[in-house]
């Protein structure tokens, strides 16, 4: 992420957030921005740059966020910082090339079923007028405002869609926004009708495979299929429905119902933990499970609610592997106050529902996966962590065995080919000085490759 390009736009623009209060309303105005207190004497404006000036770069992202949300600037700006903002983002590349032909292939489609929805859409992503005052002073559309208003909804035969994405710049838009843009084409915001939905994928997803990608469908919402933009080339992103976890004993699962997904635990039952919510695009974050425990448990106290979860979960690890408790303690001291926002890290997982991997290979498949830490992330990605210890590779007298060697790596196919990642900890590795720091090295680098903000 560019930081330097980051706070020069952003500036100028906390700089005038002067104007929005009085002396004594800066220190809550920068607390609410997650800004340094500003300095105790000088202008308003000294004030304020100086409470941006000691903000640090890593905090900056997660300034812009709060910035876009509590006090939005003009689209121009906004864009820019959006733009900066998902820099580090994992997107799937779409180049121009396929861009055109998604549009071209649009030209004889309806682009959208509710007008009103359909112009949010736009608002939210494009640059409709580059003198916004004109439009709010005048009250009628400006500019490209205008331009769309005349040729793309009182006479549509005007612009084919190919002209529409040339004017809104969708062409040389980054890969965020013009996935962002598909999305919402695709939503059932703007399609309030699933057949069309299905249709307008259908019909960009003719195009998009070229380059490798396709909208596919991630979740639901009020009744309605939601699509997003991913790889052909990355896991399948089917909706986990069931967790069975936190449990160091093998609990026996038999399904009922493969197709309802109806588990019977038979024995451990009383030890194990089953989140039974619908897991959506966003993945499992700590404040999802927090939730969810809140409410199993019947606590109302926030605070008492994650920590008796983190006891819980903190229980379940096995007794015998310092290693695994490290990695554990590790997660929770290195990103402490990130972590309610940050994919939970489940331990101990003996089965993680997947309804392709039951259509593929049969629902005992499930029962014979079992993980030692599992995040579930945006985006359908799925990341097992492994500690290795010594019965990995060796017999009980400490002599290196092949054949467990053999089980272990054909463990690490199996998960990969039923779509996670799989990622390894020598248990010697959590044993050493540094490996705190390690392992925050490792979650850091996870995150960002697949665009988890930890700020």
């Amino acid at each position: 992420m560019d930081y330097a390009q980051l706070r020069t736009l952003l500036e100028p623009f906390i700089a005038g957030l002067k104007d929005t209060g009085t002396h004594t309303m800066l220190p809550t105005l920068c607390e609410e921005l997650g800004l340094p207190a500003p300095a105790a004497d000088g202008s308003k404006r000294e004030r304020m740059t100086s409470s941006f000036d000691a903000a640090a770069d890593t905090d900056l992202p997660a300034v812009a966020r709060k910035l876009l949300i509590r006090h939005p600037p003009n689209a121009t700006t906004r864009n820019q910082i959006q733009d900066i903002l998902w820099s580090d983002s994992a997107c799937p590349p779409i180049p121009k090339r396929y861009r055109r032909e998604v549009a071209r292939r649009l030209n004889s489609e309806e682009l959208y079923g509710d007008a009103r929805k359909f112009d949010a859409l736009l608002e939210r992503l494009w640059i409709l007028d580059a003198n916004e005052w004109m439009h709010l002073l005048s009250g009628r559309p400006a500019g490209l405002r205008a331009e769309i208003q005349q040729h793309v909804h009182r006479n549509p035969e005007d612009w084919p869609a190919e002209t529409l994405f040339d004017q809104l710049g969708a062409y040389d838009a980054s890969d965020r926004r013009f996935a962002l843009f598909l999305e919402g084409l695709a939503s059932a915001d703007v399609r309030p009708d699933e057949a069309a939905q299905r249709h307008f994928v259908a019909c960009v997803n003719e195009s998009l495979h070229g380059c490798g990608v396709e909208l596919r469908e991630t979740d639901s919402e009020g009744g309605y299929p939601v699509f997003s933009l991913v790889s052909l080339y990355a896991k399948d992103k089917g909706r986990p429905k069931n967790l069975i976890f936190a449990s160091p004993n093998k609990p026996d699962l038999r399904f009922r119902d493969a197709l309802d997904n109806d588990v019977e635990i038979v024995t451990n039952a009383d030890k194990v933990l089953v989140y039974d919510r619908p897991i959506g695009n966003e993945g499992l974050r700590w404040n999802d499970l927090q939730q969810w425990w809140s409410d199993t448990e019947q606590i109302t106290d926030a605070t008492q609610a994650k920590r008796s979860l983190y006891t819980r979960l903190k229980a379940s690890l096995p007794g015998n592997s310092p290693p695994q408790s490290l990695l554990f303690d590790a997660f929770f001291e290195g990103f402490r106050s990130a972590v309610p926002n940050l994919p939970a890290l489940l331990p101990e997982v003996w089965l993680h529902w997947d309804p392709r991997t039951v259509k593929e290979r049969g629902p005992d498949a499930l029962l014979r996966f079992r993980m030692d830490f599992l995040l579930l992330l945006p985006q359908g990605v799925r990341v097992v962590i492994e500690v290795d210890g010594k019965h990995h590779y060796a017999d009980t007298a400490g002599v290196a065995n092949v054949q467990r060697y053999a089980q272990m790596v054909r463990a690490d196919r199996e998960l990969k080919l039923a779509g996670y990642e799989v990622y390894r900890f020598g248990a010697a590795e959590l044993l050493a000085p540094t490996a705190k720091a390690d392992v925050k090295a490792f979650f850091e680098a996870v995150f960002k490759r697949y665009g988890v903000p930890t700020n």
